[in-house]
């Protein structure tokens, strides 16, 4: 179970620190909820706890799991599907797991395409959900300014 002051992360919404659990009365039925911090636009997030496990929040990753982040951003571009709208599905699919690995394959890929050919406004989206998923919990790890980050990460791509 999580608790107050740990660095979770909450998929397609990214990375940020619980700052406290909260009690809200709604429609007459009062829930406690987690109240995080998100580093990426400095938002607030409330997560009902009775939740947590629905919606798969999980620890944030180690330091070495970024190095290998950063590896995977400096890799040549994967196999891309050419057909834009089974991309996209299949994109989406890989951002939902929250998983680090398949959301920085992502975010590579569709940078990398998207400065040679250009992306829909659909893939668009997903390229920016990628970027900011990938900013918020490499900024929690690495207790770094997003911005610092996301410079880190544009530069490690190979174009």
């Amino acid at each position: 179970m999580f608790d107050i002051g740990d660095k979770i992360v909450y998929p397609m919404h990214g990375a940020g620190v619980i700052i406290e659990k909260e009690k809200k009365d709604i429609l007459g039925t009062e829930k406690e909820y987690f109240i995080l911090k998100m580093p990426v636009g400095d938002m607030k997030i409330s997560v009902p706890i009775d939740k947590i496990n629905e919606v798969g929040i999980r620890n944030i990753v180690d330091n070495d799991v970024v190095e290998d982040i950063f590896k995977i951003l400096s890799e040549e571009q994967g196999e891309i599907v050419s057909n834009w709208n089974q991309r996209y599905k299949d994109n989406l699919e890989k951002l939902r797991t929250g998983n680090l690995y398949e959301i920085s394959k992502v975010f590579r890929d569709l940078y990398i395409l998207d400065s040679e050919k250009g992306l829909s406004m659909a893939e668009k989206k997903i390229l920016n959900t990628s970027k900011k998923m990938l900013i918020s919990e490499i900024s929690v790890v690495e207790d770094e300014l997003a911005s610092e980050v996301e410079f880190k990460i544009l530069n490690s791509i190979k174009i």
